[in-house]
């Protein structure tokens, strides 16, 4: 009996955990502050199991970069694939603030969505993604501005969308393409938006959005991830938890394997209107103030989170709801820890959901400087309690950038060059032979001069302005 149960461990370990890592990258985080500045470089390759690229755009019913630097940072972003073979990648296209009508016109015809999806095909393979996701928020949302036919067709789309990677990778003789999606977690938005039979049918990961659950629009106080249903809780707020969404997803139709459940590596904050009233559903009379790094009011990544805590925020654990929140003067905020991902990655696999799904990683204390607890310390509780092994990848060394760095260089500024430098090169940034600290900007063929600020150098393992 022993013997078996040795065979047993041994055996799972050599197999690795059954349950998947999926990773949101922002290719906005490039401008955060330094030692915040996030890069693809920056990413730990060993830490997940897929890896998502947000966001790409679409023009004309097509797939299409959306930063200036797109291009650069995609080659940084797949070579990670070379420290870990098994990692896969994927193009996140739309997001919130792409909003809905340009989803709307694509599926609204057969024509369109061939146009789109050939254009994925060309894009995902030219720069060597696994696949994409679809970050579209939200189908049939007439909120949103999403007729309701929208969630027919998506359906549809992805239907459609599967039948021609399979067709592909039969042709290219290379594995198919992955398809995954993000979506909501809220009940309402679901019943709207979602054909789910259809959707886990063709879907690879289905990435529930289990996080915004409340903020700052509510008017009082509240978690953005609560894994259970608050005491206090009433009406539709009864539903607004991890545990309600996720299972929603599974009794309507939704493999469970391929259900990810959100992890935000972030909080929600609100300005309280009286501050001796300061427990769960207190009044708020707005947003919580901006964090100085990532610089959106209402909003709090963890390792900003740690430097609030650090300044005497009492720190409260909401044991009914599996997470906690602090407070400090007129700010509040509910969030989560290692402790609160502790439990909802146990509470996950003990339900034989598929896995979860992290938004984001440049949110995490990935230097380790600012919560004492090492680099990655909500990342890595995750990957530990997931059981998730990587027994083939090797880490590279990753660069931090110095605390007093400048944030990487965007375009604009400098003249139009007659050099020619840039004819006949792929739009992007390239180191100026002649001077250390200048750089050209190709855009469409037209070479522009520029130079970083005094004392930094172009550094083209980034495409960024850094330290010598």
């Amino acid at each position: 009996m022993l013997l078996l149960t040795g065979l047993a461990l041994l055996l799972s370990v050599q197999m690795g955990s059954s349950f998947k890592l999926v990773c949101y990258f922002t290719n906005w985080a490039q401008y955060y502050p330094a030692p915040a500045l996030f890069m693809p470089d920056n990413v730990d390759p060993c830490l997940c199991t897929h890896l998502i690229y947000a966001f790409a755009t679409m023009t004309n019913n097509e797939i299409a970069t959306f930063e200036w630097n797109d291009v650069t940072l995609y080659g940084s972003f797949n070579g990670l694939k070379n420290y870990n073979p098994e990692l896969k990648t994927l193009l996140s296209v739309g997001g919130w603030n792409y909003g809905t009508s340009g989803f709307n016109t694509m599926v609204s015809s057969p024509q369109n969505r061939q146009t789109f999806i050939t254009s994925v095909i060309k894009f995902l393979r030219q720069y060597g993604f696994d696949g994409l996701d679809i970050d579209w928020e939200y189908p049939g949302d007439s909120e949103r501005g999403s007729p309701p036919q929208t969630q027919q067709q998506f359906s549809v789309l992805l239907q459609e969308m599967y039948d021609a990677f399979v067709q592909e990778a039969t042709q290219s003789n290379k594995p198919r393409l992955l398809i995954s999606a993000a979506v909501s977690a809220g009940k309402s938005t679901i019943e709207s938006g979602y054909q789910i039979p259809q959707l886990s049918q063709y879907l690879d990961l289905i990435n529930v959005m289990t996080y915004d659950l409340r903020g700052s629009w509510e008017g009082f106080t509240g978690e953005d991830s609560p894994l259970y249903q608050g005491p206090a809780d009433q009406g539709d707020y009864i539903y607004f938890n991890v545990d309600y969404a996720m299972n929603y997803w599974k009794n309507n139709g939704a493999a469970p394997e391929k259900l990810m459940a959100g992890f935000p590596i972030y909080g929600r904050t609100f300005t309280l209107t009286n501050p001796s009233n300061n427990g769960l559903g207190a009044p708020t009379s707005g947003a919580g103030t901006a964090g100085h790094y990532t610089q959106e009011t209402g909003f709090m990544a963890y390792f900003e989170i740690c430097d609030f805590l650090k300044e005497g925020a009492t720190v409260v654990w909401n044991s009914p709801q599996a997470v906690p929140y602090a407070y400090k003067g007129s700010q509040w905020i509910g969030y989560d820890n290692p402790k609160s991902f502790q439990l909802k990655a146990e509470w996950l696999m003990k339900n034989n959901f598929g896995g979860a799904m992290v938004w984001a990683i440049p949110l995490d204390d990935f230097s380790g400087k600012f919560c004492g607890q090492g680099p990655y310390p909500m990342m890595n509780t995750l990957k530990s309690a997931l059981g998730i092994n990587s027994p083939n990848c090797k880490s590279p060394a990753i660069t931090v950038a110095p605390d007093t760095a400048a944030p990487t260089a965007a375009p604009g500024g400098g003249g139009g060059s007659s050099s020619g430098f840039c004819v006949g090169k792929a739009s992007g940034l390239y180191p100026n032979p002649n001077s250390k600290n200048g750089f050209y900007n190709c855009v469409n063929g037209k070479t522009y001069s520029e130079s970083c600020q005094t004392g930094l150098v172009f550094d083209a393992s980034c495409s960024c302005c850094n330290w010598p």
